[in-house]
Order: structure tokens, then C-alpha cells, then sequence
């Protein structure tokens, strides 16, 4: 029984961890996780285009060039 809770007490997080992906996984949330991070990736590239329109047409000049 102590090395029972001595198992628990030492992985607590991935337990939690693992309880948490099969809520997601039974739920199907992880479709609406996708998707918001993907709306946060494109946020995210959006405002660092916006922020560095001059390094990022360099930067895709170059790569057309080497096509």
C-alpha cells in the first residue's frame, strides 16, 4: 500500500494528464482545440507579417528565387 501511494504521489501530473486526454478524446474536443489553435497560428503569422512586411518580402523573394 506505500509504494502505492508513493506511485501516485510521484506521477500525479501524467495521471491528471491522462484522465484530461481521455475526457478530450471521449468528448471530441480536441477538434475545437485544432481549431483554435490554428486560428491563434494564423493570428499569430498575421501580426508578424504585418510587423515585418520589409524582413518577410525579402525572405519569401529569396525562397521564390531558389524554387
Amino acid at each position: 500500500m506505500e509504494d502505492f501511494k508513493k506511485f501516485i504521489g510521484q506521477y500525479r501530473g501524467a495521471i491528471i494528464g491522462i484522465i484530461i486526454a481521455i475526457i478530450i478524446l471521449a468528448t471530441r474536443l480536441y477538434a475545437l482545440i485544432v481549431g483554435i489553435l490554428l486560428i491563434l497560428a494564423g493570428a499569430f503569422i498575421g501580426n508578424y507579417v504585418q510587423q515585418n512586411k520589409d524582413d518577410v518580402k525579402t525572405k519569401l523573394k529569396n525562397f521564390i528565387d531558389r524554387m
